[in-house]
This record gives C-alpha cells, sequence and structure tokens, in this order.
C-alpha cells in the first residue's frame, strides 16, 4: 500500500475498533453501534481512496464501491453483499442511535447483543479492507 492518508484510515480505523469494546465494556451499547458505523464509513472511504474514487459527501458508500467494482481489490467484489448490508444497516442506526428521539432514547433501546453485532460488522469489514489493499485476494 503506498497511500499514506489510506494507511492512516486503515491505522485509526484499528484503533477506534478498541474503542468499541470500552463502550461495550461500559454497556454504552449506542455509542458502540454508533462509533462501529464511524468505522465502516471510514474504512469504505479507504477503500474508495486507494482506487483513486471521489468519495462522496454520505455516510453510506456501498452504492459508490459497488458503482466501481471493477476497480476494487478481490476481497472487496468477493464481499460486495455483505459489504452493502453492513454499510446500509448501520447507516440506518447512525443518527438514532446518537440523538434517539423523544419515544427512543438510545441507552435504553440498544442491547448488549446489537452492540456485538456491530463490533463484529465493524471487524469483519476491517478485515476485509486490511486483506484487500495489502494484497491479500482470499
Amino acid at each position: 500500500m503506498k497511500n499514506k492518508l489510506v494507511e492512516d484510515y486503515l491505522n485509526k480505523s484499528a484503533i477506534r475498533i478498541k474503542a468499541l469494546y470500552f463502550y461495550l465494556e461500559h454497556q454504552d451499547y449506542a455509542d458502540t453501534v454508533r462509533e462501529a458505523q464511524e468505522v465502516v464509513e471510514l474504512l469504505l472511504k479507504a477503500v474508495l481512496r486507494y482506487v483513486g474514487v471521489e468519495i462522496p459527501k454520505v455516510h453510506d458508500v456501498s452504492k459508490t464501491i459497488e458503482r466501481y467494482i471493477d476497480y476494487m481489490p478481490d476481497t472487496i467484489r468477493e464481499k460486495i453483499d455483505e459489504i452493502k448490508k453492513i454499510s446500509k444497516t448501520l447507516r440506518k442506526e447512525r443518527e438514532i442511535c446518537f440523538y434517539g428521539a423523544d419515544d427512543f432514547i438510545p441507552s435504553e433501546e440498544y442491547t448488549h447483543e446489537d452492540a456485538i453485532s456491530a463490533i463484529k460488522s465493524a471487524e469483519f469489514i476491517f478485515d476485509v479492507v486490511k486483506r484487500g489493499l495489502e494484497g491479500g485476494n482470499k
């Protein structure tokens, strides 16, 4: 990998994944989900930057990745369905898990299972992206 900014995105993502466990340990499940979304977003934007595609100013870039799928590393192409599902799912949770609503208190609504699922999703995306950008195609 030659792009220092892409490497920085990967390094930041690795640190943020560790932070997810801090939130989990403190039973802050809503922030675990919210921060997992940001990890996924950062990683997918790293892929776009890596292949030279302009990064859109949206939180779910899976459609852009799909549009440029022929330029993506093998691991991204092979896992595009899972990537899209994870990115879209976490994107839907982004604001509500942070701000909530009168009838939705994030710290009361999100569960340990929600947090674990978000962490697993972020770790999955991290693994796929890291292998793809480092040239490991399987």
